[in-house]
């Protein structure tokens, strides 16, 4: 079993709407406190159509965010009369969900989305359905071939490093420290996810002339977030400032944090869960922000898999079909703006 795979159910995250590019709203489901696109007056696309049939797989519910993407996708599709969603299981790793897939597949259905475990190793189904005549919607994690998807719809990896490296440079500048000791505890390190996240941390930190003096991997899971996290403290008596990568594993590392009694940095987390908005709004730890990565792009996959089968474009773009790619921006969430967005959260 892979490791991403035992990921397991912690806290969900908060989720940034694609609504704009929908010109849509946004709601909670109270069942699954999904991100929903509701239908809006005036809207043609909104309008029942052609009746498509989205297929749909993703990674077992075992962790937070992944649930929020199932959760986010059935909620969607049920938000429309002229969409039938066939979700077949992933399995626990990335030749499970290949037969399943394939069983998928030999089904037909109008468009496929999916979140493979790993785009590299899923590549080459998707270039199968593609190739069966069905366009395939690439959820998150990327296929290296754009010839494997008609639309790939992700969070800013790069971007959300970009954004903690960012708000910490300029926090750090803000108290005159000018030779910070500063931590990262990321997630899989294998993950190309991972390595973007952390690349745009350290562009971020050159800026300011920053850079990390201790890196200790997890594995999006509180046990292993609170591991890495004990490690990188043993490793460092004094800290300035932290990024953890993934408020899920956060979990074990504020557990580590609180259990070593340390309270000189700050920390700033990732994904924005409900439970690290709620811990920045009420100011009671060392977690002062959060940067997003949306679980509301499996809604926002489901609308845009129901346009492509209906060989419909977005109503506010001049282009007749739905874009390529889109990528989804992280946005810092603080004690200023923790209200706003804490109604995200799932």
């Amino acid at each position: 079993m892979s490791a991403l795979s035992r990921r397991r159910v912690l806290f969900g995250g908060a989720a940034v709407s694609a609504g704009a590019l929908l010109t849509a709203c946004t709601s909670n489901d109270p069942g699954t406190d999904a991100q929903v696109k509701t239908n809006s007056s005036g809207d043609a696309n909104a309008a029942p159509g052609t009746k498509v049939v989205i297929g749909f797989s993703a990674p077992a519910a075992d962790h937070g965010w992944i649930a929020a993407i199932t959760n986010n996708a059935k909620a969607q599709a049920g938000a429309y009369t002229d969409v039938e969603l066939k979700t077949v299981e992933a399995g626990a790793d990335a030749a499970a969900q290949r037969a399943a897939l394939a069983t998928l597949i030999a089904q037909k259905p109008t468009v496929l989305v999916m979140l493979p475990h790993d785009g590299k190793e899923l590549n080459a189904t998707g270039l199968e359905a593609m190739r069966a005549g069905i366009p395939v919607v690439n959820l998150d994690r990327a296929f290296p071939s754009q010839a494997a998807y008609r639309l790939q719809i992700k969070g800013d990896n790069f971007g959300m490093g970009l954004a903690a490296g960012d708000y910490i440079g300029a926090q750090l500048k803000a108290k005159g420290v000018s030779n910070p000791i500063i931590g990262e505890i990321p997630g899989i390190d294998s993950l190309e996810l991972t390595q973007e996240r952390t690349q745009g941390f350290n562009t971020a930190l050159a800026a300011y002339g920053f850079k990390v003096a201790n890196r200790r991997p997890a594995e999006f899971t509180a046990d292993s977030g609170q591991a890495s996290a004990t490690a990188l403290l043993q490793a460092l008596p004094k800290m300035d400032a932290l990024w953890n990568h993934d408020d899920d594993q956060g979990i074990g590392v504020l557990a580590a944090i609180k259990q070593a009694n340390r309270s000189e940095f700050f920390m700033v987390g990732g994904a924005g869960s409900k439970a690290a908005i709620d811990a920045i709004s009420a100011d009671n730890s060392v977690l002062k922000a959060t940067v997003t990565y949306s679980p509301s792009m499996a809604s926002s996959a489901i609308s845009l898999a129901r346009l492509i089968g209906q060989g419909k474009g977005l109503n506010d773009l001049v282009e007749l079909q739905v874009p390529k790619q889109i990528t989804l921006a992280s946005e810092t969430i603080t004690k200023e703006n923790a209200a706003k967005y804490a109604k995200l959260g799932f």
